[in-house]
């Protein structure tokens, strides 16, 4: 069966959780499992066992609610957090089974939904929804990604300087100190480097912005319920920080650059991303999965994003995968002689 991509689908998708968690937070029982049962094996159910092939939308096809959504979602996901976060701290009087349930629910929605979301907007034109993207980022503690994930990861993925590519056999835990601490020094340098080719001063260092967002929602959390809801801020922030790690780690996983005689790096192909053509677990993350277009171009609005013939391919969803990578003797099983063939190409 084949579905033409629309915002419709994506909006679904996307927002079906949404009333999902706030009846989990507020209520608990039922609802909580209802959400993370939404974001786990209904998700991987739908993937797996209905067979739907999403085309690709034709050229210049316009998509005039795409950004009212990410709009919609984004502050959606503030609500959420706060709300998350005030419940599992236990300020809603749910049992420990259901904050520990909403945690992980809420958590899955901010690593999977909120990052895509914000990954999104912080690619477009327009600064108002740029700086919602990055205010997104910062209320999960990430601010930094704004910077690394545009001047750095776009830039240098699949060499050597781009601390957001995975090696070969490289575990994910060893990847994701490697990638948070990395990305953060490459994020600042170019940073730092764009402000004093501006001749701007230093009081404008977007890493101002991101390190006192940070403190300020952090406060904020710790006024409103004490010190378990900065616990509960920090370990949500964390936990949806290491799905983002993790979807960098998926995507472009033993997957590199050829150098040049010249010295510099072939340019970004199709092939230096995993792509998934998994339908729901797309729509639910507003296309990430189709990465290897994004790399391509930068600037396309995620339900025009394509998958390409010549990409590598996932052989599960994204977020299957992701689970996967937790697992690196069954994850290096699986991908590495995948990945060895994009590796070394013959």
């Amino acid at each position: 069966m084949t579905q033409k991509p629309s915002v419709t689908a994506f909006a679904i998708a996307t927002l079906t959780p949404v009333p999902l968690l706030v009846l989990g937070a507020t209520l608990g029982g039922v609802w909580v499992w209802a959400a993370l049962l939404y974001m786990t094996l209904f998700t991987f159910a739908l993937d797996e066992l209905v067979a739907i092939v999403t085309p690709n939308a034709p050229d210049g096809v316009e998509f005039p609610a795409a950004n009212p959504l990410s709009v919609t979602l984004a502050l959606a996901h503030f609500g959420l957090l706060a709300l998350a976060i005030w419940a599992v701290a236990g300020g809603g009087g749910l049992g420990i089974a259901e904050r520990i349930g909403l945690f992980i629910a809420a958590s899955l929605f901010f690593g999977q939904v909120s990052n895509a979301n914000a990954h999104e907007l912080i690619h477009r034109g327009s600064k108002p929804l740029f700086w919602l993207g990055k205010m997104v980022y910062i209320s999960v503690l990430y601010g930094h990604h704004t910077s690394a994930h545009t001047k750095v990861h776009h830039r240098f993925v699949g060499t050597p300087d781009d601390p957001n590519t995975a090696r070969l056999g490289e575990p994910y835990y060893h990847f994701a100190a490697r990638a948070w601490i990395g990305s953060f020094r490459a994020g600042r340098r170019a940073e730092t480097q764009l402000l004093h080719q501006a001749g701007k001063p230093l009081w404008q260092h977007p890493y101002l912005h991101y390190v006192a967002g940070a403190l300020l929602v952090l406060t904020a959390s710790f006024v409103v319920s004490g010190i378990a809801g900065l616990i509960a801020h920090l370990a949500l922030a964390s936990y949806a920080t290491a799905q983002l790690l993790l979807s960098d780690y998926v995507q472009h996983y033993g997957l590199k650059r050829a150098q040049l005689d010249s010295g510099k790096f072939e340019p970004v192909t199709n092939r230096h991303s995993w792509d998934s053509p998994h339908w729901f677990s797309s729509f639910l993350m507003l296309n990430a999965p189709r990465h290897s277009d994004h790399h391509a171009h930068p600037g396309r609005k995620y339900p025009a994003l394509r998958l390409a013939d010549d990409s590598p391919t996932l052989p599960y969803s994204l977020p299957a995968m992701a689970v996967l990578a937790l697992l690196p003797p069954l994850w290096r099983k699986i991908m590495d002689p995948r990945a060895a063939k994009w590796h070394n190409p013959v």
